[in-house]
């Protein structure tokens, strides 16, 4: 039986708890507290890392903020759970800046992630809070040249960001040291432990000294990664914020019944009742993704694909295209599900099933981040049904079911209606897909194999 510690989400006040539980969990709120009002300065930041808040234009922290950070900031070993978008980066990074000391010589924090794409975001922020402190931090991944990489970290560097191949490279290759790290995050933590990537963690974490801290984040951690947890964190208190496996209650989920020889026309469709916002279309398999895209770019769509063929300055291009708004349709595999910020994504469409649960609950979440609204479309063909009855017990969840095959303004999403001012679209009805003024091929389009 160990001491259970309680962070209040709402104030980070520390509270006792009487459960036996081996990792203590925050999910309610202490009974003292009355704070309604909070910003950085209740966590006591130094000045450079407040004004670098302010020039980011950051001044209220989130629920995952407030409850995680006391305890980070104290050296104390942390597993935060909260829903996508709701600010997981920001509250290990933070405590990170403050905790690192400028110019103790070596690396400091070492930040694993699953994907190039998470990796150069978690960079970003970063790099707006280190310089302020006096900090210098380190990105490694793989798809380039590791020359630069080498160049920069025989320089000097307190924290470092990357992909666990990458970095396990350069911990072989002697390139890179953390004989005096004080801090180990596992972003996206099931990821970071589950099998595919689990034996360089474990190869990673072997290079670490044991008297360090150990944070652990994501929206999903499934039961089993308790067990690999305890064998590489002392007594870690366990944030839970918002951590339900369903999806944020601002995301509106749509569930289509679709043949597979329609799904296309289907995805089109919702296409053509998008607004001004982006949309995320998922798709299973590199190869799948790649000829999606290519079918809706010869239709006239503006498109993108992001898949793991892609050279590395290739998935940069695309993602810099989609983040400006100048590619707003995105078609991906689950490289794009963890962990990616984009703002403005409307309509996030499960075109085939993810593998789980727990990718689902990641992909929905690239829309309704932060508070804001948005829609989660997904089609279900009659050979997925299984596998769907499946994920609903796993989410503990049933999802209303609807038949594709009426007119495009029938069944549609409450809130693509409301973006469009009423449920009536002003262009002519139709009992399938609408011509589009974009299309450069007059042809039927061409169906994804």
């Amino acid at each position: 039986m160990v001491s259970n510690l309680l962070v209040c989400p709402d104030c980070g006040r520390e509270n006792q708890s009487t459960s036996t539980d081996s990792s203590p969990e925050t999910d309610s709120q202490c009974a003292t507290c009355d704070s309604t009002e909070l910003s950085f300065n209740n966590f006591r930041l130094s000045p450079s890392t407040l004004k670098a808040l302010d020039v980011m234009g950051i001044s209220e922290p989130t629920p995952i903020q407030v409850a995680a950070m006391p305890p980070l900031l104290e050296g104390k070993d942390v597993i935060g759970q909260a829903k996508t978008g709701s600010g997981k980066t920001l509250a290990y990074a933070l405590p990170m800046v403050e905790r690192c000391e400028p110019g103790a010589g070596g690396v400091q924090a070492l930040v694993l992630v699953p994907t190039r794409e998470l990796a150069i975001q978690v960079d970003d922020v970063v790099q707006k809070l280190a310089p302020a402190r006096k900090i210098r931090s380190i990105l490694l991944y793989g798809g380039r040249s590791p020359t630069l990489e080498q160049h920069a970290l025989a320089r000097g560097a307190d924290i470092v960001v990357g992909t666990p191949g990458r970095v396990l490279d350069h911990m072989w290759q002697g390139t890179l040291r953390v004989p005096n790290l004080k801090m180990l995050i596992l972003d996206e933590g099931d990821e970071m432990l589950d099998k595919g990537f689990a034996p360089d963690v474990e190869k990673i974490i072997s290079f670490t000294p044991q008297q360090r801290q150990t944070v652990i984040v994501s929206a999903t951690l499934p039961p089993w990664v308790k067990t690999m947890v305890d064998r590489h964190s002392r007594n870690p208190v366990t944030v839970r914020v918002d951590s339900d496996t369903e999806s944020p209650s601002q995301i509106e989920h749509v569930v289509y019944t679709v043949d597979n020889n329609r799904k296309f026309d289907a995805l089109r469709s919702l296409l053509d009742d998008r607004e001004n916002g982006s949309v995320l279309v998922f798709g299973r398999t590199k190869w799948g993704v790649q000829k999606l895209a290519q079918c809706l770019e010869e239709v006239g769509y503006p498109v993108g694909s992001l898949q793991g063929n892609l050279s590395q300055p290739a998935r940069e291009r695309v993602m810099a295209k989609f983040r400006a708004g100048r590619v707003p349709i995105l078609v991906a595999t689950n490289v794009a599900a963890r962990g990616l910020d984009v703002a403005g994504v409307d309509l996030v469409v499960n075109y085939e099933l993810p593998e789980s649960e727990r990718l689902f609950v990641h992909r929905v979440g690239r829309t309704g981040r932060m508070g804001r609204e948005g829609v989660a479309v997904t089609f279900i063909t009659p050979e997925d049904m299984p596998k769907w009855r499946r994920m609903e017990r796993d989410l503990g969840r049933e999802f209303v079911r609807k038949a594709w095959g009426s007119p495009r303004s029938e069944g549609r999403p409450q809130q693509m209606q409301s973006q469009n001012g009423n449920s009536q679209s002003s262009r002519p009805q139709r009992s399938g897909p609408p011509q589009r003024r974009r299309r450069r091929n007059p042809r039927t389009a061409p169906q994804p194999a």
